[in-house]
């Protein structure tokens, strides 16, 4: 008989792919409902993920989108983390310039002597 492809804890890979500081912080984002797998809402740290699986989960103030390459044995250094992962999050928007941003000093300097010089005439 053929041996079933091996498959991890959710809340475990994630700790131990260092997007997570604490197991318990990884679990709670999973039990809370904010990990996607493979486009599925998880919410059950119970839940098995195998190589091939893309996990959606927020982290910090952006949106982290991961192919699972590999499975991890143990919790180890971030090199050996990184390896465990594809990354696929979309690179940032950059932000766009603020309208109506204040002035610096030299800017008004240069607005008020437009506007003596428009006077004049």
């Amino acid at each position: 008989m053929s041996d079933p492809a091996p498959k991890l804890r959710v809340d475990k890979w994630l700790w131990q792919a260092r997007f997570f500081k604490t197991r318990s912080l990884a679990a709670k984002q999973v039990t809370e409902g904010h990990v996607r797998v493979n486009g599925t809402r998880v919410a059950k740290t119970s839940h098995a993920v195998a190589p091939g699986d893309v996990l959606t989960f927020p982290q910090g103030r952006q949106i982290r989108v991961v192919r699972i390459v590999a499975l991890g044995t143990r919790r180890g250094p971030a090199t050996e983390a990184q390896a465990l992962y594809e990354d696929l999050t979309p690179e940032p928007e950059p932000a766009p310039e603020r309208v109506g941003a204040r002035p610096t000093k030299r800017n008004r300097r240069a607005i008020d002597a437009l506007k003596d010089a428009g006077s004049e005439d």
